[in-house]
């Protein structure tokens, strides 16, 4: 059984990989909830007999364990690069002892979880936060500061969490940070009002880590006449590795209020994650819009967390989501158009990737 160390679950929203847990999405609340009576009940279920020791080889049993029975992950990176998880066990085993300190504890543990190449996996201390981030660190950018300012100028508008204007060839251009910071149906009634004329949107999603999922879906509801199927969604049902729920799908509804009818292009690069990884997913499902950049950065498991007996926290991805093709989706999504920024581009004050979702927008 598993070590229960808080017996406290937090139900987690799709957000950035950095932050803590937010509120339940408004399209999978169903699912989640689904999901969540599941994982409660098996976790309440587990007996207080395995529970380890606030030691450092305890912390690190616990942590190894709650790892084992719950994340959700496990075959597929298997398959993607030979993930053994008991092999890891005996790797980083060997280095915990019970005279070695916090901070050493600490940077084992963090080691140990980076081998799940996973943004949603963190350990959380009061001085820390263990993180894996290289599914973006350790690819080109494709984002510039210099560039946007370039594009979007000084007179650009704000609606909350959006930047926006209509670009020379009166195409219009939105770009979206965060999905943490909240938008309106009021502001998306405005934006889209403002581009009424326009010949197309690109909405530039670059860097985005994440946020709350509902900003994601609200935005894209817009985009839509009919109920559309998305992505599909499980949960765990056991602590085996493979004890799942049968794919449930997913649907976005379309909103009541103003919605675009006209070509979409979402800019994408390694940055985007989480509940960005999920925007991007939805609309890669939509005929008629186009991804243009390069691979996302991923992370489709819905995270949750527990506590170690020392009180650390521990985040982990515990119920998979897939596109509408039920593809995985954990490592990113590959574009419709794929390319980097250009060396020779960014000199010259050009954006690369703006400049081709503009030609993708006229038909060039």
């Amino acid at each position: 059984m598993m070590t229960v160390l808080s017996h406290k679950l937090n139900i987690v929203h799709r957000l950035c990989p950095f932050g803590f847990m937010q509120t339940l999405n408004r399209l999978h609340t169903v699912a989640l909830m689904l999901c969540a009576i599941f994982m409660v009940t098996m976790f309440t279920s587990c007996i207080d007999e395995d529970e380890q020791p606030n030691t450092p080889t305890g912390n690190f049993e616990a942590l190894w364990r709650i790892i084992d029975q719950h994340y959700c992950f496990f075959d597929y990176k298997q398959q993607q690069y030979g993930l053994d998880w008991q092999e890891v066990y005996v790797k980083y085993k060997e280095r915990v002892s019970d005279r070695m300190t916090d901070r050493q504890l600490f940077e084992v543990m963090t080691d140990m979880l980076s081998e799940l190449r996973d943004g949603h996996v963190n350990l959380g201390a009061s001085y820390d936060y263990g993180r894996y981030w290289a599914w973006k660190e350790d690819y080109p950018s494709d984002y510039s500061d210099s560039l946007e300012r370039i594009y979007l100028r000084t007179d650009y508008k704000i609606a909350s969490g959006m930047k926006y204007r209509v670009l020379d060839d009166n195409i219009g251009y939105v770009r979206y940070e965060s999905f943490a910071d909240a938008i309106g149906e009021g502001n998306l009634d405005e934006v889209f009002s403002y581009f009424l004329l326009c010949r197309g949107l690109i909405i530039d999603i670059r860097s985005n880590g994440g946020g709350e999922l509902t900003n994601a879906e609200r935005l894209a509801s817009r985009f839509i006449d009919e109920k559309t199927l998305v992505g599909y969604m499980q949960h765990k049902t056991g602590t085996g590795h493979n004890d799942f729920s049968e794919l449930k799908a997913q649907y976005l509804e379309p909103s009541s209020r103003l919605r675009w009818r006209k070509p979409v292009c979402v800019l994408v690069n390694r940055g985007v994650f989480s509940a960005a990884n999920e925007f991007a997913s939805m609309m890669h499902a939509l005929p008629n819009v186009t991804l243009v950049g390069y691979r996302t950065g991923g992370g489709s498991g819905m995270p949750m967390s527990n506590s170690l007996p020392n009180g650390w926290m521990v985040r982990y991805s515990a119920c998979p989501m897939y596109d509408s093709q039920k593809r995985q989706t954990e490592f990113g999504i590959e574009p419709d158009i794929s390319l980097h920024l250009d060396d020779a581009d960014t000199r010259r004050g050009v954006d690369t990737i703006i400049e081709t979702a503009r030609n993708v927008i006229k038909g060039k």
